[in-house]
């Protein structure tokens, strides 16, 4: 006997409340993030990163700018709150500017045969240019239950090339120990989020903790033991 024909649930509707996107069996449209993460997307956009020295390098200041990209490279892996993806990512930095304290004289103070003896010398200052690559990004994406905005967590590391060497160097002789390198590395952690603004389009937040030290390429090392660096950015997934 034939029977009449079923009307589809209510809540079977085509109705789209994110262009593009693709629609669940309980018809609920899945969000911006839901489709990244399971699309394994690709993303790459440019960012700009201010930040701050810490402690003895209170007075430097930093300003950044390139771009970043990131691939996620597994599905999710479920691990509780730490539930989540994993993506691996690179950035290059055509702009690295670093604004120390201008060139000044300065005391020093070394062991002698009297006991302690000082002498004046020489610090070098003012603004320093480079460029800087970071070409291992470890980054965890959580799984996040909102439709727009979507938390992160990295380690990286990075190399900086300047055009004078950075810190300050003591302007002594050299092989006299006070030089410093103009080359240094960026070991750095941080969190974040992205928060899109529409499918496959994200405004970007990060706060990084930055070593910088040249690992004694030059004389000695002095380095800049902590910064905070703060970056905004704007991402296009693919």
């Amino acid at each position: 006997m034939a029977t009449a024909a079923q009307t589809p649930p209510a809540n079977d509707s085509t109705t789209r409340t994110w262009p593009g996107l693709t629609v669940l069996q309980s018809g609920e449209a899945e969000g911006p993030v839901a489709q990244v993460r399971n699309d394994r997307s690709l993303e790459i956009g440019p960012f700009v990163n201010w930040g701050t020295g810490l402690g003895d390098r209170d007075d430097f200041k930093f300003l950044w700018a390139g771009i970043q990209g990131g691939k996620v490279l597994t599905p999710v892996v479920h691990a509780g709150i730490f539930s989540g993806q994993f993506e691996f990512g690179a950035n290059i930095m055509p702009l690295w500017q670093a604004y120390t304290p201008r060139p000044h004289e300065q005391t020093f103070s070394y062991p002698c045969a009297t006991g302690t003896c000082y002498y004046v010398a020489p610090d070098g200052g003012g603004i320093y240019h480079g460029v800087s690559i970071t070409p291992v990004i470890l980054r965890w994406n959580f799984l996040a239950k909102s439709k727009r905005f979507q938390p992160w967590f990295q380690a990286a590391g990075g190399l900086i090339y300047t055009t004078h060497k950075f810190p300050p160097d003591q302007l002594v002789p050299h092989g006299v120990p006070g030089g410093t390198s103009v080359f240094n590395f960026s070991p750095q952690g941080g969190v974040g989020f992205h928060y899109f603004l529409r499918p496959r389009r994200s405004i970007d937040v990060g706060v990084n903790g930055v070593h910088i030290s040249s690992a004694s390429l030059g004389d000695r090392n002095p380095g800049v033991n902590a910064s905070v660096q703060i970056q905004v950015g704007y991402t296009f997934w693919k």
